[in-house]
């Protein structure tokens, strides 16, 4: 019987059992993949408070090493499901089960790719689906953005107080991102936007210096010397496995305001896995913070 069952070792995740384990809570904590998450295949973090500059698997690394110091117990497993029985929650992998008390999802969300040749390879290279995190990199420098959303006017308004010049690339002849955002993208000056248009290749031998890019219209292929590449076409949370005692909202992720609690009294969602306006690697700390307490407060009153 475990207090605590952690689905996720990532930021999040291992911050939860940080906290936890300080607490005299016993931890469990499941990864299906990679500890760390996204920001272990960052080669740079450079907006952590308190720490100048790291490696994203060296952050990661770091804090796995300090919650094993602590006593938490890791499995290599994925979370198939989570069952309530006799008063006690069970999380079932492709495995075994764990009994708990407790549990904590933080499983979350994966930056939806080109999927195009050498997309994988330029990662950390020119390639590029954070601009808050790796936009000042390009200072001086002429980038690009993918997408039409939101999200995308908001890294290209972003990068554009730094960068020379910025390509918003666009696959339709019409932004789908907020009329503030679109005006505002508008009045600036060093924002091109090239509708009808996407990326059918990058260009470059170890580092990005440029894309092939195709019209939708007349399959006109184009060159784009630029140095980096922010690929902004939304995010995929990966919660179906918990959606029969979770609710989730329209896009895919777990309900869950602030204080990190779900619809299921015991159950607490950390990280990008939750609805939230913000990503970054501090509120996924934060969430895990957050969710731990609220955890111990609840084994507490049982």
């Amino acid at each position: 019987m475990q207090d605590v069952v952690i689905i996720g070792g990532g930021t999040a995740g291992l911050t939860a059992a940080l906290y936890l384990l300080r607490a005299g809570k016993h931890v469990l904590i499941l990864e299906s993949e990679v500890f760390g998450g996204q920001i272990s295949s960052s080669p740079r973090v450079e907006n952590y408070p308190g720490i100048m500059q790291i490696s994203g698997s060296e952050f990661t690394d770091q804090l796995l090493e300090q919650v094993t110091a602590l006593g938490a117990q890791i499995e290599m497993e994925r979370a198939t499901s989570i069952q309530e029985r006799d008063g006690m929650k069970i999380v079932i992998t492709d495995e075994h089960e764990y009994p708990c008390k407790s549990v904590i999802i933080a499983t979350g969300s994966k930056h939806r790719h080109l999927g195009i040749s050498q997309e994988e390879d330029f990662i950390g290279r020119g390639v590029s689906y954070c601009a808050v995190c790796d936009g000042a990199f390009f200072r001086g420098k002429e980038t690009a953005v993918v997408g039409g959303g939101s999200a995308a006017l908001q890294s290209a308004l972003y990068l554009s107080q730094f960068c020379t010049h910025v390509y918003l690339i666009v696959r339709r002849n019409v932004f789908r991102g907020e009329p503030h955002l679109v005006k505002a993208i508008e009045q600036k000056e060093n924002i091109s936007v090239l509708y009808n248009t996407i990326v059918s290749a990058l260009e470059g031998d170890t580092v990005l210096t440029g894309l092939t890019l195709k019209s939708t219209d007349t399959q006109t292929i184009s060159h784009l010397p630029v140095t980096g590449l922010f690929v902004s076409i939304g995010q995929a949370p990966d919660n179906t496995a918990f959606s029969d005692i979770l609710d989730l909202d329209a896009g895919g992720y777990i309900s869950a305001g602030e204080d990190c609690k779900t619809s299921s009294e015991g159950i607490f969602a950390a990280g990008d896995c939750r609805s939230k306006a913000v990503r970054q690697l501090t509120t996924a700390a934060s969430d895990g913070t957050i969710s731990a307490l609220a955890a111990c407060q609840y084994i507490d009153s049982l």
